[in-house]
């Protein structure tokens, strides 16, 4: 496991536009989302980063249900990382209660379009599909009962309030995207 932060994408960068397979079995496209917020989670099944957090990410898809579409999209190379397929994206997600989209991007092309590097990588966008916020969750990745800031939710908060998210915000961490070489 090789544990990376975020690359800290420029701030008003248009969503790059995907179209990727969910666990569902539907197609999803950027533009098939249609809350006023969009919050893009690059992920994985067996990072423990994101298996510490998805708890969190669910229930945080839960919260701002309608007002904020939430998407998990997988990038692993399965070929290496078979706990990372596509099927045991649909176990993963059955067995988490996903209820967002859990996408699959085999090919690669989505994560890096995103400038995505690690799992999990957070990138909430406003109305407009303009990135407003790029950082962590919360304050405490291992512990939920330590959290003291959410500050993920806390921009999704200021985006549907018509205010500006923080500008301190700090980078998400977690294992390396494995790449195909």
């Amino acid at each position: 496991m090789s544990l990376l932060e975020s690359t800290m994408v420029a701030l008003g960068s248009p969503c790059p536009d995907f179209g990727l397979p969910g666990v569902d079995g539907k197609v999803w496209h950027r533009d098939g989302f249609h809350a006023p917020v969009l919050l893009v989670v690059v992920m994985c099944n067996h990072c423990p980063y994101v298996q510490a957090v998805d708890g969190r990410i669910n229930a945080l898809a839960r919260e701002f249900k309608e007002r904020c579409d939430v998407v998990g999209i997988n990038a692993n190379d399965a070929g290496a990382y078979p706990e990372d397929g596509f099927d045991a994206m649909r176990s993963r997600a059955r067995d988490q209660g996903y209820v967002f989209p859990y996408l699959w991007d085999e090919s690669q092309g989505a994560a890096r379009a995103f400038g995505a590097v690690c799992t999990p990588d957070f990138f909430l966008y406003d109305e407009a599909r303009n990135l407003r916020y790029r950082g962590r969750l919360d304050d405490n990745w291992k512990d939920p009962a330590a959290v003291a800031r959410r500050e993920l939710f806390e921009a999704i908060q200021a985006l549907l309030s018509r205010r500006s998210p923080s500008e301190t915000q700090h980078p998400s961490m977690g294992c390396s995207i494995k790449w195909r070489l």
